[in-house]
């Protein structure tokens, strides 16, 4: 499985962003997947964003980024988004998808695999 993102940038606070994450595999079929956003800021550990169910029907967020971002899916375009407003320069990060393989509790890192490359967001005060 690979997985794409784009999309990311230059920002101001305030400012807004739409990142893009494309998956492909041979054997992948991208509608029996939920999958997730995390970031990873300079210095720190990754951490869970937001996680969307293999039919787009129930997502979750983490609480720093709640009621400014949202996840979303097009299952025909194998295509996962994250809609980013009011950012802030917290949000500064490199953000990353990736495909939820396990059961267990969507805000868990270790549920999730087949990471993309990553994306860069910067948000300047």
């Amino acid at each position: 499985v690979q997985l794409q993102a784009s999309g990311g940038g230059l920002v101001q606070t305030g400012g807004s962003l739409r990142l893009s994450c494309v998956a492909s595999g041979r054997a992948f079929i991208f509608s029996n997947n939920a999958l997730g956003w995390f970031r990873q800021a300079p210095g720190k550990e990754r951490e869970f964003v937001a996680h969307i169910s293999w039919g787009g029907g129930s997502t979750y967020y983490a609480d720093a980024v709640k009621g400014r971002f949202t996840i979303s899916r097009d299952n025909p375009k194998n295509t996962v988004y994250l809609q980013m407003d009011s950012l802030e320069p917290e949000d500064t990060a490199v953000y990353y998808c990736a495909v939820k393989t396990l059961t267990g509790p969507p805000g868990r890192i270790s549920e999730y695999d087949y990471w993309g490359q990553g994306t860069l967001v910067t948000v300047s005060s």
